[in-house]
């Protein structure tokens, strides 16, 4: 008897574990916040509300998910945006097409070639290099273009300098090469580039990883409470989750 509780409560413990697991970790002197998501979760791009109206803010996105009974459970900044807060590159949200990819080099970090993609498709997620992106057509159900690419097939991108003094607070994402296993990183202290591949090549282990921003980045996570407020984002990448019944 004592034996049958005692699996049921690991059963009912294991199912009411988060969607999301974040913990804090130090690399080579520098403080990072990671979260690991299962592609089974419901990951999703945000930009606008129902009206058309930007979102910007995790408190607006909590509140347009509200009347579905769902909620955020984590979220990110996810990639770069214009003033007016539409997406610098390509940008889908559930299943349309709302910008273009990008392929050419440009001004700034966007342009500095190679940058990707990170596409969200039913139970797997994957960053691709642009051009990969282009060739292979992957159907995206969610999908936003950001640059540099931070790991591209297990190495640096080839611009990142190792005694780099340009030092931010970043964030980015990478994925497992199956497709499975998706990685958000923040950086708690201020970083390289080469810093922030590293952490992703060498700790988080991801064989692609892709820059979603730097200076302006912020997270949310409902697990301890944590959402970092400031001015209005353009999209952001959330993992979603019933609200419980009282």
């Amino acid at each position: 008897m004592i034996r049958t509780l005692v699996t049921l409560c690991v059963v009912l413990w294991a199912a009411q574990v988060s969607a999301v697991t974040c913990e804090k970790l130090t690399h080579e002197d520098k403080r990072y916040t990671v979260c690991e998501v299962d592609t089974s979760e419901d990951l999703r791009l945000f930009l606008n509300d129902e009206n058309g109206d930007l979102l910007g803010h995790f408190s607006s996105v909590n509140e347009a998910l509200e009347p579905q009974g769902k909620r955020l459970v984590f979220a990110m900044n996810a990639g770069m945006y214009h003033d007016d807060r539409s997406p610098v590159g390509h940008y889908v949200e559930d299943g349309e097409e709302q910008m273009r990819v990008i392929p050419n080099a440009g001004p700034g970090n966007f342009g500095l070639l190679p940058n990707g993609v990170f596409c969200i498709r039913e139970n797997r997620a994957d960053v691709f290099e642009t051009l990969d992106f282009v060739d292979q057509a992957p159907q995206c159900r969610f999908a936003t273009q950001s640059g540099p690419m931070l790991v591209i097939n297990g190495e640096l991108h080839p611009r990142f300098l190792p005694d780099s003094t340009s030092r931010y607070t970043r964030n980015g994402v990478g994925t497992s090469a199956d497709g499975t296993r998706v990685v958000f990183a923040i950086s708690d202290d201020y970083v390289t580039f080469y810093e922030f591949g590293s952490l992703f090549r060498d700790v988080l282990k991801t064989p692609n990883a892709l820059f979603l921003d730097g200076n302006i980045s912020r997270m949310y996570d409902r697990a301890s409470n944590r959402s970092d407020i400031g001015f209005s984002l353009g999209p952001i990448v959330g993992v979603v989750e019933d609200v419980p019944a009282n």
